[in-house]
């Protein structure tokens, strides 16, 4: 079952067939049972042309977005060639090794956007980076009730400059792009689910790369197990969950560059850069 937020509301698809009910957005995604509500309010719901889906928003209401690193081996790479000659380039073979992953605050909503929508590039940034992410909705109990696609933007110089920096490479408006929806799946996503990155750039593709969750070195439980002590998330939160995709470093992101990102169960998640 999927879960769209539209201009006209909360959307559920199921069997094929799309329904709009009366619930406030935040209100659902606090809910532990949200698999067995929306089941149940899909009952009643009106039904609508699949078009509906088509001006889909950001799936997020009042929600932080938190994020986790290095928890692919092809990151883990990345992360330490940037970082080397600020002498920070180990730092990140100990945190793939290490039982406390990093985590990291990504962004409130008003700088998350949805899919269509433009992410931007810092203005004093010179390498800048999508990354694709499977993303968690976890309730306020910490319990992982859905998964969304997630693009963590990332200016790789700034953050290479000195890992102290990686607040100002990752967080500025429009760093995050979540969408199309939230597949509510209670279940554990399966290693073989691919992760798939194409960047196009007037109309050629210029990137293409991908992973499966079967490389992903901490299972999502972990993850969220770790962001939750001590913390407190009263209207729940997104937790990204790293990612395996990374361009060259002679590669980098320009204006009017599209990013597409496929997480078959999902969908794909669809941003021009400007």
């Amino acid at each position: 079952m999927k879960l769209y937020r539209t201009p006209q509301g909360a959307v559920v698809e199921n069997a094929n067939k799309f329904l709009r009910i009366e619930a406030d957005w935040d209100a659902l995604l606090i809910r532990d049972d949200l698999s067995a509500f929306l089941n149940d309010a899909a009952t009643r719901g009106s039904a609508l042309d699949p078009k509906a889906v088509a001006a889909a928003l950001a799936p997020i209401g009042s929600q932080e977005v938190w994020a986790a690193g290095v928890t692919y081996y092809r990151s883990r790479d990345a992360r330490m060639e940037e970082a080397k000659s600020a002498g920070g380039g180990d730092f990140y073979d100990r945190v793939y090794s290490a039982e406390r992953p990093e985590l990291f605050f990504k962004a409130t909503p008003h700088r998350v956007v949805g899919p269509n929508q433009p992410v931007a590039i810092r203005s004093d940034a010179k390498w800048s980076v999508p990354e694709p992410e499977l993303t968690l909705l976890l309730t306020p109990t910490g319990k992982i009730s859905g998964y969304t696609i997630g693009n963590d933007m990332s200016s790789r110089d700034i953050e290479g400059e000195n890992p102290l920096y990686l607040p100002q490479a990752k967080v500025y408006n429009r760093s995050c792009a979540l969408g199309p929806c939230i597949l509510v799946n209670e279940n554990e996503l399966p290693g073989a689910t691919e992760i798939r990155l194409e960047i196009v750039r007037r109309n050629q593709p210029v990137y293409e790369g991908s992973t499966t969750l079967a490389s992903l070195k901490r299972k999502p439980k972990v993850l969220a197990e770790f962001l939750f002590r001590d913390n407190a998330f009263p209207q729940g939160c997104f937790l990204l969950t790293g990612t395996g995709i990374v361009p060259p470093d002679d590669f980098t992101l320009a204006q009017g560059d599209e990013i597409r990102i496929t997480i078959p169960p999902i969908g794909t998640l669809v941003n021009p850069v400007g």
